[in-house]
């Protein structure tokens, strides 16, 4: 998606970008969900962070992210699961 790449480019990021435009995963995995905004229900992605290792397996999930110190606590489960290895 040309959205992912300038986003990808404009902080320099080294790893990929995933997209879902069909909800084809998002439904599966649970992250499609309700929502209410100013009263009103809707339908849309539940913010989250996956974290993969190189075979592609998840090793660990945050749903419900909040911006304010999620890189912090992603760096923290990536270092953990470096000593993991």
């Amino acid at each position: 998606m040309e959205s992912h790449r300038k986003f990808a480019e404009k902080l320099s990021l080294t790893f990929p970008l995933l997209s879902d435009p069909d909800h084809t995963l998002i439904e599966k995995s649970g992250f499609w969900t309700k929502k209410v905004r100013d009263g009103k229900e809707t339908m849309g992605v539940e913010r989250s962070t996956l974290i993969a290792d190189p075979e592609g397996v998840v090793r660990k999930v945050f749903r419900n992210v909040t911006v304010e110190g999620h890189a912090e606590k992603v760096l923290e489960a990536l270092r953990e699961l470096q000593k993991e290895d």
